[in-house]
């Protein structure tokens, strides 16, 4: 439409002319949306807002004295706010490539100030660190020109011929070097064992299969000569079978014999023995029997004997009292103890003479033995006989 004007996304529309814009500023900003002008009485400009570039190529002396030429990129554009696109517009608006020109100048000298107060090594090592300071003390610069910094980036680092960088970096080459050479020994150690124990899995593979095929020829071996052994084996299990079978036929024969023989000779023999002793203990017992009954006789015969003779014994105990000198003192009573005392003397020889004939080993004459009584001194010479 006539007198109506759009601005891009990545641009800032500025008009002029009529009224100021917004804090004093010369013109009025539009952005994101589009605006009618009046042709002849208004004019429109432009300012781009997309993103800018600029490379630094600087050279720089460190805290060392060692002169560095330090290449650096920096990402940048005008601001999004009011303020800086009207401050970038008042600066660049007529010529735009002034703003990486003057980005440029403005961190080459923050550059220089920086690394300045740094080493070699503090650069090397800490690039970040360098860009961040350089970011941080340029920010209120970029600021005050409308323009944002979005990164800075520290492309490379050099020291021409001085070598201050390549020296610093041998140990570390040498270390790499090292390290690459250790690893690739290790690799190539790792490799070898693998072989290694590639090939010694191999022969045991071979080993075992040699085994395998090895037992399997000897059981192959072994099946066929059990094969071949099979006919004489049995052969000489069955004869072995029939030795056996013998055997125990002969022993079974012999233990019948045996029995035989017992029930023949040994039984007869013991029954013949047994009825011996039986025989022989009865004759025994029988002699026994007899000589004690013959024993009882004797004592029966004796005894009758002693009674026999016991008046004779008395007649003769009396008869040693016919010279003897008697005072009888009682009177009847006197001469009945004096007849008493006879009789009773004649028992007590009576008596004396069968234990005597009980305890001799051999009987003998039952006269002779009272004939020794009988025989004996009587006591006529021993004086008078009181009898009271």
């Amino acid at each position: 439409m006539f007198g109506y004007r759009v601005p891009a996304p990545d641009e800032a529309m500025l008009i002029s002319g009529g009224r100021r814009g917004l804090g004093g500023a010369p013109f009025r900003v539009v952005t994101g949306h589009g605006k009618f002008v009046l042709p002849v009485f208004r004019k429109t400009r432009f300012l781009s807002l997309a993103m800018s570039e600029s490379e630094v190529v600087e050279k720089c002396v460190t805290r060392q004295g060692i002169a560095l030429t330090v290449r650096a990129v920096i990402a940048f554009k005008v601001g999004n706010d009011h303020e800086s696109i009207v401050n970038a517009g008042q600066r660049f608006l007529s010529d735009q490539e002034q703003m990486s020109v003057l980005t440029g100048r403005i961190f080459a000298g923050h550059l220089r100030s920086i690394i300045g107060s740094m080493t070699v090594e503090e650069i090397v090592t800490e690039r970040q660190k360098l860009a961040t300071e350089v970011l941080d003390t340029s920010k209120a610069e970029m600021a005050k020109i409308g323009l944002h910094v979005d990164s800075l980036q520290i492309q490379s680092i050099d020291d021409g011929s001085t070598g201050y960088i390549e020296a610093m970096s041998r140990p570390h080459k040498a270390n790499i070097q090292r390290a690459a050479q250790i690893a690739q020994a290790q690799a190539t150690q790792a490799s070898t064992e693998a072989e290694q124990a590639a090939a010694r899995k191999q022969a045991e593979y071979a080993r075992q299969t040699a085994i395998v095929q090895a037992e399997y020829s000897a059981e192959v071996d072994r099946a066929k000569a059990m094969a071949d052994q099979a006919g004489p084996l049995a052969l000489a299990r069955a004869q072995q079978e029939v030795l056996e079978a013998q055997t125990e036929l002969a022993l079974k024969q012999a233990e019948l014999r045996e029995k035989q023989l017992v029930a023949e000779i040994v039984k007869p023999a013991q029954a013949d023995a047994e009825r011996i002793r039986v025989l022989a203990l009865a004759e025994a017992e029988r002699m026994k029997i007899q000589a004690e009954a013959a024993a009882s006789y004797d004592r029966v015969a004796l005894d009758r004997m002693l009674i026999d003779q016991l008046p004779q014994i008395v007649k003769e105990a009396s008869a040693g009292l016919a010279g003897a000198n008697v005072n009888v003192l009682n009177g009847a009573d006197g001469l009945g103890e004096i007849a008493a005392g006879l009789v009773g003397q004649g028992l007590t020889i009576l008596d004396s003479v069968r234990k005597n004939l009980s305890g001799q080993d051999g009987v003998a004459a039952p006269g002779a033995v009272i004939e020794r009584y009988l025989g004996a001194p009587r006591g006529d010479d021993d004086g008078p006989v009181d009898v009271r």
